[in-house]
């Protein structure tokens, strides 16, 4: 299976702005670039994908991807994340990937076998693997293949949406809770993942 990693980047200057009661702009453009920086080295150590293409509207996170090997789409018109990755999976389908894994940059404790767990899942299409958060609200990670099987319907509370989408398509469902890919980076108890060991639930 030919697949693409599609990674959704937010400004990195104006990205966590529910982090800014307890850190900096400084500080918070710091996190954002070392996230994406962690993220497209994981994803780029792994032969399972053909491709990782990072979107984004901010051209500086776009030319951080690009130092680590990935394709990169900038975002124009109104930002809307669910147009933005509607985008950039035209753009994976037009190379020829029979799926595409979403996975946003915000996530501290990505390991590959979590991954590849994933993967592993989706090896028959029609298929929709979803990584779920710690809170089981939101979707830390999706897997779709083939891609453009579902629409993306990213925001609050998206994990029930996309569960949903899978179900309406005649998909196939697995629901996956992987350790590395439930803790996700957006309120202020978040910040403990960053030095978290993975699998660990200390703080919340």
């Amino acid at each position: 299976m030919t697949i693409w990693a599609i990674v959704p980047v937010k400004p990195l200057r104006r990205g966590k702005s529910r982090l800014a009661g307890v850190l900096s702009d400084e500080e918070r453009t710091d996190l954002n670039r070392n996230l994406l920086q962690h993220t497209v080295e994981t994803l780029s150590t792994m032969e399972e994908f053909e491709n990782i293409l990072v979107v984004s509207r901010d051209t500086e996170a776009l030319a951080l991807a690009r130092e680590f090997g990935a394709r990169t789409v900038q975002e124009d018109g109104a930002p809307e994340l669910n147009v933005a990755l509607e985008r950039a999976t035209v753009i994976a389908q037009t190379f020829a990937a029979q799926g595409v894994l979403v996975l946003p940059a915000d996530l501290p404790q990505i390991a590959p076998e979590d991954i590849r767990a994933m993967l592993s899942e989706a090896k028959e299409s029609p298929v929709v693997v979803i990584a779920p958060d710690h809170r089981h609200e939101g979707t830390n990670a999706l897997l779709i293949n083939p891609a453009g099987l579902i629409d993306y319907d990213f925001g609050p509370n998206s994990f029930e949406r996309h569960k949903q989408r899978a179900e309406d398509a005649g998909a196939k469902l697995v629901v996956c809770e992987l350790p590395s890919l439930a803790h996700d980076v957006d309120e202020p108890e978040d910040l403990g993942f960053l030095d978290q060991p993975v699998g660990s639930d200390a703080g919340l």
